[in-house]
């Protein structure tokens, strides 16, 4: 039987999910949930219904998962609890600093009700967060770097449009080159996060509204950008559709550790991920972790769930036996 999922939210996530979606044979798109007119609204998949946010509880009984699509800034902290007291759910949730708060309230809301909830799914937090935690496994003596972009952030980019005046924008992710030589060189700088990354802002100003206080509230905005150097650029609608229309991302998790008696070995871990699409990617990483979602809430597992409690084998549509057959 197919894991039936709804989709709620229809940004450059949701579209990007849904696509995911008809790549997975075991896995059926029920009904989309938007904020919008649904009459306005038009998506790919024929046959599948488009509704209303405030109808969702007709959907309750008839939807396994429900992927979450909204932002980390004032969508998701709302959002996922709240669905999470009547389906399964899996977020994106971005915010790394609010993570274990986000956690223990999901966590109560899906333990209430019996339900098993799944958050901070995509490439950080998501794989990346795997990633450091093998590496640090392997190489307890070290330390852990992380570098992203250059590359265009959706959730820093959806924290500027909330601000009063911001018509549109995008923000890039860009590594500062020298830190990132020092530590694939394996010299194990510390660095702090204004040394390791700096943050590009190009905004689309409503007519007439206070530049300097828009700059300045991006400038100082906790967990986005008040730790980075960031710039910010002005732009016209048409420049920013022009020269910023694509949703490219990307980076590097690399662990630098020591082996030997004398710890006199060197070692260097890299994992690296280059995407011309971030809500593509991130779409099709959230879509798997749904289906370990729906495996563990069949197995009675039910809370909110993290990526470092997913064993590898619910993630794949393959039975154990292929699995090592064909990847051990």
């Amino acid at each position: 039987m197919s894991i039936k999922i709804g989709i709620y939210g229809y940004g450059n996530l949701g579209k990007g999910i849904e696509n995911a979606i008809r790549q997975n044979r075991d896995m059926e798109l029920v009904a989309v949930f938007t904020r919008r007119d649904p009459a306005t609204l038009k998506i790919a998949t024929e046959g599948v219904s488009v509704c209303h946010v405030s109808d969702v509880e007709k959907y309750v009984g008839k939807i396994d998962v429900m992927i979450l699509c909204g932002g980390s800034a004032t969508d998701l902290p709302v959002q996922t609890p709240m669905l999470a007291k009547q389906f399964c759910v899996v977020d994106s949730f971005d915010t790394h600093a609010s993570i274990p708060a986000h956690l223990a309230k999901v966590d109560a809301a899906a333990k209430e009700a019996n339900k098993t909830a799944m958050i901070s799914v995509g490439w950080d937090p998501g794989m990346f967060s795997l990633n450091r935690l093998y590496a640090s496994a392997i190489l307890p003596d070290g330390e852990d770097y992380t570098f992203w972009g250059r590359g265009v952030s959706q959730g820093h980019s959806d924290a500027i449009r909330r601000i009063e005046g911001v018509v549109d924008a995008k923000q890039y992710t860009v590594p500062v080159e020298s830190a990132l030589t020092a530590v694939r060189n394996g010299s194990a700088p510390v660095l702090s996060a204004r040394q390791k990354h700096t943050r590009e802002c190009f905004v689309v100003a409503a007519e007439g509204a206070d530049l300097a206080r828009i700059e300045k509230e991006i400038k100082e905005m906790p967990n986005y950008f008040a730790d980075y150097d960031t710039t910010v650029h002005f732009i016209s609608r048409e420049e920013l559709l022009r020269d910023h229309a694509g949703i490219p991302h990307g980076g590097v998790v690399i662990r630098s550790g020591r082996t030997g008696a004398a710890l006199e070995n060197r070692h260097v871990i890299e994992y690296k991920l280059s995407l011309d699409s971030n809500p593509e990617f991130t779409a099709s990483v959230i879509v798997a972790f749904a289906r370990a979602t729906h495996r563990m809430y069949v197995e009675g597992n039910y809370g909110c769930k993290t990526v470092f409690d997913i064993p590898p084998v619910y993630l794949s549509p393959k039975t154990s036996e292929e699995l090592v057959k064909a990847l051990l």
